[in-house]
């Protein structure tokens, strides 16, 4: 199974055939031809990374980078999209937007290409600026599509009539307007007439449909259209993690540092039907959510349909609340939910797993999938991505243009730039004219591989070794070149019958839970702990380290059962990351060619 939940409208477009209109109670989505005898290839491919849902259409975008969609003629089958490497997708009421790793955003709808309704063009090229055409996130409002370029500058296309663009007359523009710079992030809904833009400095803008007190100016702003990016004043203490708007209201998710990382919600707008979390109360301003659901718990995901609203915690729970008439709230009946509520779900793996579970709601249904954090990287990537912010084994510094300080591995760094020092010189001259945000990204593109911001990283890109993956890197480490550089790395002991192996520390966390939970404790000192691992075989033990490194089998070694049953206690005792195809799957595969 995709691992994907579904609850709510299923018409227009029609999702399950030979099932009724409302499907009050979530269920299994289900692909054309889907089985359970699919080989992991089929699997693979249908490895959900993001779901987006209007009125009109859907569109599921897998992890290879290809999307479907589906649309509203009930004898239509789901479409491949015809464009490649997509790397987000966004649904409005009816208008879609793809944006690609390459930086371009295709865009089609009544809003977009009156013309030709189904046909994509390229909206980023109407970007009178060269300079601006790389695109680093989309966004749909209702009627409305939103650019974010690597510039920071936001440009606006499509409808106009609520001032959600940020200017006067017309209402409609079918060019791409500049409505605001220095933007760090924009935030709008699949319904919503309103648009909010956050800037570097932390200050947000507004604009937009504010009949009921959406834009969350206050309740002295009362003008029913704010067609102009206006400031909003009172904005909850804390981080703005993200805001998604509804057709009447908006709901905005605050990370409070001081409070151990507790994440709250805040809602303003209109509460009939809606629900903003709160009984029989319009909200002029951003108040917070208070639900006993959540006093002992964490947030981790929510999404904002046209008038109901799901939240996903720690624990964990999914709990929902607004309109549900066609039973998007997936509580077993129609009734509308005012104040939060929790509602049952199938087993899936939420134990182990919830963190990389996300919502998807549309205008009338909601989508609960199974997509990891970064899926498009390897294993050992993804860690390199989660370790990036860790400082415990940061051992090199860059001083941006601001003065600000960003810690990193020296030895990530020094086998994704040639295992060259000269090149970390260089990277220090590059961080040292850029802004805390694009040496952010900057160093996520070295320790992935991958190409985040095409700007950048066409600026940068001699001095990375790009067509190499980082397994090839660490490969090399275990073959020792350099020997004398690679040993400075080397800072872990595996014993085995008197012999020492040598390990870097941030290699054994990145593939093993093990280790990971050794190193990262806060409890107890392992600087010089030492293990035994004497009941392994030599060439049992050759194979780990090996694989450890590289992600392959050694080439040269015979595999045999008793070196099979010793690796599936290995692996089980290492609590070793696995990947597609994982390490048993290798020598199974391996052992029967051999036979």
């Amino acid at each position: 199974m995709n691992g994907c939940l579904f609850f709510g409208s299923n018409q227009y477009p029609i999702l399950f055939k030979n099932k009724p209109n409302k499907i009050i109670k979530p269920i299994q989505f289900k692909f054309e031809n889907e089985n359970e005898n699919e080989n992991e290839n089929e699997k693979q491919i249908k490895q959900i990374k993001q779901i987006s849902s209007g009125n009109f259409s859907i569109i599921i975008l897998f992890k290879n980078g290809k999307a479907i969609e589906y649309l509203r003629d009930p004898k239509q089958n789901p479409e491949k999209i015809q464009i490649e490497n997509i790397q987000k997708v966004t649904v409005g009421y009816q208008n879609e937007a793809i944006l690609t790793i390459e930086g371009n955003v295709f865009a089609k709808g009544k809003d977009i290409n009156p013309k030709n309704l189904n046909k994509f063009i390229n909206i980023s090229s109407l970007i009178e600026d060269e300079n601006d055409r790389i695109i680093e996130d989309i966004v749909s409002g209702h009627s409305s599509i939103y650019l974010l370029t690597s510039n920071q500058n936001v440009y606006g296309i499509g409808s106009n009539d609520n001032g959600q663009l940020g200017f006067g007359f017309p209402s409609y523009t079918a060019k791409l307007i500049l409505m605001m710079k220095n933007v760090s992030k924009i935030f709008s809904g699949n319904s919503s007439f309103h648009v909010f833009l956050l800037n570097s400095n932390q200050e947000l803008f507004v604009c937009g449909d504010n009949k009921f007190g959406q834009l969350g100016l206050g309740e002295s702003m009362k003008e029913r259209k704010i067609k102009k990016l206006t400031k909003i004043q009172n904005i909850p203490k804390g981080k703005i993690i993200d805001i998604q708007g509804g057709n009447y209201h908006s709901i905005m998710l605050i990370g409070n540092e001081d409070e151990n990382g507790k994440r709250k919600l805040y809602s303003c707008g209109r509460y009939f039907y809606n629900g903003l979390g709160k009984m029989y109360q319009d909200t002029y301003e951003f108040t917070e959510i208070k639900s006993y659901l959540f006093e002992n718990d964490n947030i981790i995901d929510f999404s904002v349909g046209d008038n109901h609203t799901l939240i996903l915690t720690c624990k964990p729970k999914l709990i929902v609340f607004g309109y549900n008439l066609f039973g998007q709230l997936g509580t077993g009946d129609t009734k509308h939910q005012l104040i939060p509520i929790q509602i049952e779900l199938p087993k899936l793996r939420f134990n182990e797993d919830i963190f990389n579970y996300h919502i998807s709601c549309g205008e009338f249904r909601s989508f609960l999938y199974y997509s990891p954090f970064l899926s498009s990287f390897s294993n050992l990537e993804e860690d390199l991505i989660k370790l990036f912010e860790r400082k415990e084994f940061c051992d090199i510094s860059f001083k941006t243009k601001n003065g600000e300080i960003i810690e990193a591995h020296k030895l990530i760094l020094k086998y994704r730039l040639n295992q060259n020092q000269n090149e970390i010189e260089k990277l220090k001259e590059i961080i040292s004219k850029k802004s805390i945000k694009k040496s952010n990204q900057i160093f996520e593109m070295i320790y992935s591989n991958r190409i985040i911001n095409p700007k950048l990283y066409y600026e940068i890109k001699e001095i990375i070794n790009s067509n190499e993956k980082i397994e090839e890197t660490m490969k090399r480490i275990y073959l020792n070149e350099n020997e004398n550089e690679n040993e400075n790395g080397k800072d872990f002991i595996i014993e085995r019958k008197e012999k020492q192996y040598k390990f870097p520390k941030l290699i054994l966390i990145m593939r093993s839970e093990l280790y990971r939970g050794m190193f990262l404790s806060v409890t107890e000192d392992t600087s010089n702990k030492v293990t035994d691992y004497s009941e392994l075989s030599n060439k049992s033990f050759q194979i780990f380290e090996y694989w450890i490194y590289s992600n392959q089998i050694k080439k040269g070694i015979k595999i045999t059962q008793e070196i099979i049953d010793e690796i599936q206690i290995g692996i089980d005792y290492f609590q070793l990351n696995q990947t597609n195809p994982n390490l048993f799957d290798l020598l199974i595969n391996k052992f029967n060619n051999q036979n």
